[in-house]
């Protein structure tokens, strides 16, 4: 199926990644259900992706909501095709200083969002036997390096476990069905400034890709299915090095 036959619901598209994500498939003919908490903002993108687009507001850390994205979804468009799981935040604040609500709050926004899309648009996934869950990660969920990011390491980390062993149930009884893990590096946007407690900006950040180079990516791998890709040449290979200089075998 050509991402133009496509019916994609993507989360955290009122700006950054997802808006970019929700124009690209747009552009390619696909029809986008566009899913945030800001509504003017989404507004502005929903306009920006034309006629087949629906802009529902709604706070995806509430199981609920979801679950209504999806029945609207459905009634609009006869179908889901794809879901991206999109939605987090960050935070800046030392391990050390952690408090009980900054661990609540970034796992609720960064995994219970995502386990929430993921288990709310399963059965009807399972009633089609086909489908594909898109959840984006992090480069930091491979490799914790910015310390800073401690609780949000940790939240991308949980993230890519639950999308491998989501994949493997699933995909035991329903092959069909594909669950893939998109992990960027820095990307130019308000992440940085949007993160809990404050942040760098992440467009001062080096080594940085511009929202639509990642969009870009997902698109790719919605088209190709692809369960695990980094969005930059070269990154799997840092991933290798970092845990090479952790030790060495007994």
């Amino acid at each position: 199926m050509a991402n133009a036959d496509r019916v994609a619901v993507i989360t955290g598209a009122s700006s950054g990644i997802g808006a970019a994500l929700a124009e690209r498939l747009a552009g390619d003919g696909a029809s986008v259900v566009l899913v945030a908490r800001r509504g003017d903002l989404l507004a502005q993108v929903a306009a920006r992706c034309g006629a087949r687009a629906l802009a529902i507001p709604a706070d995806v850390t509430s199981r609920e909501a979801v679950r209504d994205v999806v029945a609207r979804a459905i009634a609009r468009f006869g179908r889901i095709d794809v879901w991206v799981n999109n939605a987090g935040q960050g935070i800046t604040r030392l391990p050390s200083q952690l408090t009980d609500d900054d661990i609540d709050e970034i796992m609720r926004v960064n995994v219970k969002s995502a386990l929430y899309g993921m288990q709310e648009v399963l059965p009807h996934f399972k009633a089609r036997g086909t489908g594909q869950i898109v959840n984006v990660s992090s480069m930091l969920g491979r490799t914790p390096f910015a310390v800073f990011r401690a609780a949000y390491n940790g939240a991308k980390h949980y993230l890519n476990a639950l999308t491998a062993n989501f994949r493997a149930e699933v995909q035991e009884q329903y092959p069909g069905i594909q669950v893939s893990l998109v992990s960027p590096g820095v990307v130019r946007t308000d992440f940085g400034l949007n993160a809990r407690h404050g942040g760098p900006d992440s467009r001062t950040l080096p080594y940085t890709q511009s929202a639509e180079e990642v969009a870009a990516v997902i698109a790719r791998v919605i088209e190709t299915r692809a369960p695990d890709v980094y969005t930059r040449a070269g990154a799997r290979d840092q991933v290798m090095a970092y845990y090479d200089k952790l030790g060495a075998d007994p």
